[in-house]
């Protein structure tokens, strides 16, 4: 059935690992009966978490999307993973939807998760409801927790619910403060009851909070309620509706996932409070010519959709997209506005969880799959009379690198393409092939993601792979002048080879690899063998007299030497350059020098003297401070590429997962001595294997 924009909402469930955002999806699903039982993550058996993966761990890795109708809405509920190295998969659901329910726990109170996904919804401009979920468990505060918001945020919090307790902390029923009724859960179906007498005067008082939120929406409701008229329940509404757009206000319900207790209160407020998707988040596009412009989602517009996720499994692939204009339907004409390419859409799909069922049509606002196409996350299929491009996604950099390999021999390639696969759905993962190291280096969010990809290419690909430390990848260089012969001759049966080559090596800042000079007198070296001394040097430059790592600012000069007329050859030449260079660099003051990258690190103030003083034992640099002005402060440094194997995993530690930064090459150094020797016993470690 096909909804209009008006009756669509798309929200998606945001918060920390283990708040309760798959169950609350779960009970939400049963009490609009789109499921007839409710899962549990522990049992592995629920709509959103249907990954393997997820059944193992029992936490969300993926967004999953759960859609469902209720009082003639379609309401898209995107299910988020809490854990912060599946950050990507929650751009992807803020890019899909209108307005956020940020779920938290009564028993953790404000956690990190819960700070981060406000933030998200702060840089989104992004209208949220925030849910207090498993009031009903043991050492569960309501009151607690919602007093730290409070504080936290301030009066924008908005009650729209009062919990009903049963004489301690544990809540049994819920009064709606609008409308100023009670109820309870009976075997998962909702019951009216009286409103406890204790409670009157709690919920007037929250009422009466309310009405003078919604007084502050419009001038026209200002002066009646300063008259002392009482609002309608439409003007309530729509004030209220109008303060949750304008971002004055955030709504706080609570309830209970197992029991369904709030969940119907919820979606009411979904339909009545939240935007639907043409009063939505703004989109910003790129038109054909360069220049920006706002997007208007519009029913009428021309068909464009944008691809916010893409799920390949055994199944098949599933492009996730958000229609933003017109309707599309199958076999649709469009244009990849990355590609240019003209594409013809695919079956469509509405996807719960794992379930697909086939559509005619997707209309402007909602939120499908289109099947088996060739498009990528964050591409914006058009109508070719208007091809404009949507900003792509914009996920976190890759932070936490290892090497990986296979562990049986010759199956690189396996590992490669499955990773290739992999990637598709999870674009906030890089794979390189690193040249130098000859490593394939896989870099993610952290630990636990590049983790879940070892897991999933054993199971999905059957290939097993290892993890290592990427390797570092170090020079070597000369601090002083030093001169060698090097004289290769050999005589065989026949013809003999000989080449005999006076080299001075110096030192060269200026020039990055090698530079090749002559100074050759009087003919002692023909000319034709030039290139082959040069050839012979650059070759022995790959491999430094210390660790073997390559040889940079390195000069050679050729000045002497002497040939044979009929045994010397080029590559008698080049193995005389050659040998009069391993002769020559061991005598020459050899240094190792050590990638410096440049580190910025954004953490809340209160973490800076951990963090300043970890960089310190990193043999990193601090070059300055600069406040965020939102209580945080990035620091800049400059650190030993060796020393930030780990740094992923140390900063979270040190930051309770608050803190996140970016590192990026900027020159090489010499080496301090100590440092130096380690790089040289684990290179020789690594040669012996």
């Amino acid at each position: 059935m096909s909804y209009s924009v008006q009756n669509i909402r798309n929200v998606c469930l945001l918060g920390h690992s283990g708040s309760g955002k798959t169950a609350l999806a779960e009970s939400l699903l049963y009490m609009t009966g789109a499921i007839d039982r409710m899962g549990r993550a522990a049992d592995g058996n629920t709509v959103c978490d249907y990954d393997p993966e997820e059944t193992k761990r029992q936490i969300s890795l993926s967004t999953a999307a759960a859609p469902l109708e209720y009082k003639g809405c379609r309401i898209n509920v995107l299910d988020t993973p809490g854990a912060f190295d599946f950050a990507g998969e929650v751009m992807e659901a803020l890019r899909a939807a209108d307005a956020a329910i940020i779920v938290c726990s009564a028993k953790d109170g404000i956690s990190v998760g819960l700070e981060k996904a406000w933030k998200y919804c702060e840089e989104r401009n992004m209208p949220r409801f925030i849910y207090i979920s498993k009031t009903d468990e043991e050492n569960s505060d309501y009151n607690a927790t919602f007093d730290a918001l409070r504080q936290r945020f301030g009066k924008k919090i908005a009650p729209i619910v009062v919990p009903i307790w049963d004489g301690g902390k544990k809540v049994t029923g819920i009064i709606d403060v609008l409308n100023k009724r009670a109820y309870e859960m009976q075997n998962l179906k909702r019951a009216e009851i009286e409103l406890p007498a204790d409670k009157e005067e709690v919920v007037t008082e929250f009422n009466d909070a309310l009405k003078e939120s919604v007084a502050e929406t419009s001038e026209e409701f200002m002066e009646k309620f300063f008259g002392g008229e009482d609002f309608t329940y439409a003007e309530m509404i729509q004030g209220l509706r109008q303060g949750v757009r304008d971002l004055s206000l955030f709504p706080v319900l609570c309830g209970s996932a197992v029991s369904c207790l709030g969940s119907l209160m919820l979606m009411d407020n979904i339909v009545d409070l939240l935007p639907n998707p043409a009063e939505g988040n703004y989109h910003k596009a790129t038109k054909a010519d360069g220049e920006s412009e706002e997007f208007v989602v519009s029913p009428g517009g021309v068909p464009t959709a944008f691809v916010f996720k893409t799920v390949s499994d055994q199944y098949g692939k599933y492009s996730f997209v958000k229609v933003l204009s017109g309707s599309i339907t199958p076999d649709m004409p469009m244009v990849n506005a990355r590609t240019g390419e003209k594409v013809k859409l695919g079956r469509l799909y509405t996807m719960r969880g794992k379930k697909t069922s086939e559509v005619k049509e997707l209309t402007c606002g909602d939120i499908g799959a289109i099947a088996k196409m060739d498009i990528k996350t964050g591409d914006t299929l058009c109508d070719e009379r208007k091809v404009v491009s949507l900003k792509p996604i914009p996920f976190a950099e890759p932070c936490y690198s290892v090497a990986i390999v296979p562990k049986t021999r010759g199956q690189e390639d396996k590992i490669a393409q499955g990773l290739g696969r992999l990637n598709e759905e999870d674009p906030s993962f890089s794979v390189v092939n690193n040249a130098e190291t000859h490593q394939m280096v896989l870099s993610g969010a952290g630990d636990m993601q590049v983790d879940v990809l070892v897991s999933k290419l054993k199971t999905r690909f059957n290939v097993e792979a290892e993890l290592k430390p990427t390797r570092v990848p170090y020079r070597e260089k000369i601090r002083k002048t030093v001169q060698k012969q090097g004289r290769h001759k050999k005589q065989t049966g026949g013809s003999g080879q000989f080449g005999d080559v006076w080299i001075r090596f110096e030192p060269n800042p200026e020039v990055e690899d090698l530079e090749f000079a002559e100074e050759v007198f009087g003919g002692s070296v023909p000319k034709n063998y030039f290139p082959a001394v040069e050839k012979g040097l650059r070759e022995a430059c790959l491999h430094g007299p210390l660790a073997g790592y390559p040889v940079v600012n390195l000069k050679a000069v050729l000045y002497d030497g002497s040939y044979h007329p009929v045994d010397s050859s080029e590559i008698a030449f080049k193995t005389a350059a050659q040998l009069a260079y391993k002769a020559a660099l061991p005598e020459a003051n050899p240094v190792l020098l050590e990638p410096v990258g440049e580190l910025k690190v954004t953490v809340p103030d209160s973490y800076m003297g951990d963090v300043i003083g970890d960089l310190n034992k990193r043999r990193g640099r601090v070059m300055g401070m600069d406040p965020t002005g939102d209580g945080d402060q990035v620091i800049s440094a400059e650190v030993p590429m060796g020393e930030m194997g780990t740094y992923a995993i140390d900063l979270r530690a040190m930051t309770q997962s608050r803190g996140s930064f970016t590192f990026h090459f900027v020159r090489y150094e010499d080496c301090p001595p100590a440092a130096q020797e380690k790089a040289i016993a684990e290179a020789k470690a690594l040669a012996e294997q």
